[in-house]
């Protein structure tokens, strides 16, 4: 059975665990769009907005449901769920250089360091006294791992990654370019109108099968840890504060910010650019929308927005001027109710 590109349909099917209807012996080379696809493509359709494409694709096979099959006459993978073997299709078709086991000439590793078995360690990589890198890790090019940091089995850590002391992070997880993990938690106290830096003595612990996207930053606590749970997918140029808890399977979405102390629950989802105030709890499955500001505590699971819809500058000031005497009008209008009870 070929592990790499092109694969035979019946071969997909069996991998994808999906019903195949159609030739066996199709050949697959790439995946692909359904506006895009074309010989030798597979593609994919779980989304009724792209029904006009469904039809017209030139896709040599499709993954789809029972219930949309008789919709599409050529090749195709019936699924359960056609996102999920999409998701599933996908790493087979990602042809990755393979990574070189072993430590480079230019990594700086001290003595008290322990490595496992099958490691890849790159060019100009720094790792501390006592730090434990556990077997087949992967560390790319000048990454700096600070003294008792731990890296749990089959992780990998890519270029340009701080990782602070005494850190420690589990197994199979992705910690991808530019992140800092483990930098001081924001904490100053104020005296004479002069601010005195708090010490920031906790850490961070990160779960197992965790995603840390390109430039996030996730600061160790001030006492307790910063605990991101297992499965918590995390985007791009993401702030996590000090003392923050995610629980598992929650995802946070790119440029989002969340302040001190913040624990939010299992599967959760944080859209994009959503702001979370300090010491705020969030309870499992809840969903916040994109540019929200959670002010307050959500003690119910359920979906929750703020702000304003787009639309034309000049409706949204005139808008914003009535907002402005919303209170006013509340006001007004309790006086009138009180007068007439």
């Amino acid at each position: 059975m070929s592990n790499s590109p092109p694969y035979d349909l019946a071969t997909l099917a069996s991998l994808l665990k999906a019903e195949l209807v159609g030739d066996p012996t199709a050949k697959i080379y790439a995946l692909a769009t359904l506006q895009s696809a074309g010989t030798g493509d597979l593609s994919f359709y779980h989304n009724p907005r792209y029904f006009k494409d469904l039809l017209n694709t030139k896709a040599s096979a499709l993954i789809l449901s029972q219930e949309m099959a008789e919709s599409y006459p050529g090749n195709k993978l019936i699924s359960d769920n056609p996102y999920i073997s999409y998701a599933r299709a996908s790493h087979l078709f990602m042809l990755e250089p393979p990574l070189e086991k072993g430590v480079a000439k230019s990594a700086k590793i001290h003595s008290s360091a322990k490595l496992g078995a099958n490691v890849s360690i790159g060019e100009n990589v720094l790792i501390a006294a006592n730090v434990i890198i556990a077997d087949d890790v992967s560390i790319a090019s000048n990454t700096i791992i600070e003294a008792g940091s731990e890296i749990g089995e089959a992780s990998r850590i890519d270029a340009n990654v701080h990782i602070a002391h005494a850190t420690k992070i589990g197994k199979r997880a992705h910690i991808y370019v530019g992140v800092v993990i483990g930098s001081d938690g924001f904490g100053f106290a104020q005296e004479g109108g002069e601010y005195l830096k708090i010490a920031q003595l906790g850490r961070v612990v990160i779960g197992d099968d965790v995603e840390i996207g390109a430039n996030t930053c996730i600061d160790r606590g001030a006492l307790d840890d910063t605990v991101i749970g297992n499965g918590v997918k995390i985007d791009n140029q993401v702030q996590i504060a000090h003392n923050v808890v995610v629980g598992k399977d929650t995802v946070i979405c790119g440029c989002s910010a969340i302040a001190g102390s913040v624990k939010i629950g299992k599967n959760c989802v944080i859209a994009g650019a959503v702001g979370i105030i300090n010491h705020v709890e969030i309870t499992d499955n809840v969903t916040v929308t994109a540019m929200s500001l959670v002010n307050q505590s959500i003690r119910e699971a359920g979906s929750y927005s703020s702000g304003t819809g787009l639309s034309s500058t000049a409706e949204w000031k005139k808008n914003i001027v009535r907002f402005r005497q919303l209170d006013k009008l509340a006001k007004r209008l309790q006086k009138t109710k009180n007068g007439i009870e």
